[in-house]
């Protein structure tokens, strides 16, 4: 019996360890919803401070109340505009769960972009594939074979709301919010993920005439970054990441799907590029794959970025 306890004590014990580490991923960290708050300073002399609420990667999924009645709850820090950095969804049935979390949220002015889960459902995959991806550079279909028999979610749905809400859509496009007394000049990219990014359709830097102007993307790939920094896009504000989803408690990320650096996984950062530096703030987002609902050590979230005039 002694040597059996010598033999099997220390697995076992791992196992437990595993085991409860799961269950805490999986029955708390990814319903406890927290709040990000930034200062960036990025705004002209004189200009009064900005706050914008950035919401990123939903992923609803039918029945998720808890996270339904958290988004709603957001509204209450009413801030000057709302930015959606995309994949709202994770189930064909959400739009309308979906279009319930954000309805008081559409009530401020705001813009949107989409993920690759807006336009395609999620598939079954094994974690480890975002580890293979990472060592050899290929991440979503940069890289990788075109997506066989995806299933086709119902985005026109969220698209048709959004912009009956007054969100300004800026999938390959430019667009603007108006505030009192303030224009905010908004420049955004389809997903660079599945290569729908067309940045020769929106080159050319940040447009005259506005009080602020903003770069908005849902994967932050490096070209992408490289190409609005060296425009001289003062803030890019970017999802897609989970902030890693799977962290290691001191240590922190160990992928990103893309080709961004774990360094930068999410939180406010800088990105240089053509002799110029451009801050970059990806959000972690407050959801999941429907096939992985887990997270560790890297809870779910919407941020709150007070923009504030700069040196």
């Amino acid at each position: 019996m002694e040597s059996m306890r010598a033999r099997y004590g220390v697995p076992l014990g791992i196992t437990a360890v595993g085991a409860a580490g799961i269950a805490y991923a999986a029955g708390f960290e990814v319903r406890s919803f927290r709040l990000r708050r930034v200062m960036v300073p990025v705004l002209p002399r004189g200009m009064r401070p900005l706050r914008v609420l950035q919401v990123s990667d939903i992923h609803m999924v039918s029945g998720q109340r808890k996270k339904q009645r958290w988004l709603q709850s957001l509204a209450g820090l009413r801030p000057d505009f709302v930015i959606n950095t995309g994949d709202n969804l994770s189930d064909p049935e959400g739009v309308p769960e979906t279009l319930d979390a954000l309805g008081p949220l559409m009530e401020f002015p705001g813009a949107y972009v989409f993920g690759s889960n807006d336009y395609y459902g999620p598939k079954l995959r094994n974690p480890a594939r975002y580890l293979m991806e990472k060592a050899n550079g290929r991440h979503g279909l940069n890289g990788n074979p075109p997506a066989v028999g995806a299933i086709h979610n119902p985005w026109e749905e969220l698209r048709d709301a959004f912009d009956t809400a007054g969100w300004v859509g800026l999938s390959n496009t430019r667009g603007r919010i108006k505030l009192e007394g303030l224009e905010i000049a908004l420049t955004g990219l389809d997903d660079p993920h599945i290569k729908r990014d067309r940045y020769s359709e929106v080159a050319g830097g940040p447009e005259s005439g506005a009080d602020l102007s903003l770069a908005v993307v849902h994967a932050p790939y490096l070209r992408v970054l490289d190409a609005f920094t060296a425009d001289r896009y003062p803030l890019i504000l970017a999802g897609h990441t989970h902030g890693g989803q799977l962290c290691i408690p001191f240590y922190g990320a160990l992928v990103t799907n893309c080709d961004i650096d774990t360094r930068r996984v999410k939180g406010l950062s800088t990105h240089q590029a053509g002799g110029h530096t451009s801050y970059l703030h990806v959000s972690a987002g407050c959801g999941t794959n429907r096939y992985t609902p887990v997270r560790f050590a890297c809870p779910p979230e919407a941020t709150l970025l007070t923009l504030t005039p700069g040196d």
